[in-house]
């Protein structure tokens, strides 16, 4: 599967790139997941967040967005962590990763990275040097853990 990555500050986005962003969250979060919250969280928009996307035929096929560390206690937050339906089980999610890494060490080198993984992502996470930061804690009854990756990735 080829797939173009594009990563943005949110001044750079262009009105269609934001709304295959907010159309591709609300129909995963929302619709498939059963996770009725305000996904439009006033984040998208705020400080130097970026949005990495990940486009085939058109058509947003991965998304996540980067949180600055300013405005987050001096970690990046990886959020909104998506791959389309149609692009699942290829592959794409671990490209996603490696594309966001190369991305943060641009924009924010050295910095140390936060993100709230769904309890069974564990171990997908720490391929890429994320530890597990936290208790476990249920977000929209499904299970979450915080993990936290700091220095230099894993070789492998």
């Amino acid at each position: 599967m080829t797939v173009d990555w594009v990563c943005k500050h949110h001044n750079d986005l262009g009105k269609e790139q934001l709304y295959a962003i907010l159309r591709l969250r609300n129909e995963v979060f929302v619709v498939e997941q059963k996770c009725v919250y305000q996904d439009i969280d006033d984040q998208d928009l705020s400080g130097d967040t970026y949005h990495l996307m990940g486009w085939r035929d058109d058509k947003l096929v991965a998304y996540l967005r980067l949180l600055d560390p300013e405005s987050q206690g001096g970690d990046v937050v990886i959020g909104r962590v998506i791959i389309a339906p149609l692009a699942r089980r290829t592959g794409l999610g671990h490209r996603m990763m490696e594309e966001t890494l190369k991305q943060i060490d641009d924009i924010w080198p050295e910095t140390p990275i936060f993100l709230s993984a769904q309890a069974h992502l564990q171990g997908y996470y720490g391929r890429y040097g994320f530890v597990v930061a936290g208790e476990q804690y249920l977000e929209d009854d499904i299970p979450h853990i915080g993990m936290r990756r700091t220095g230099e990735s894993p070789q492998g």
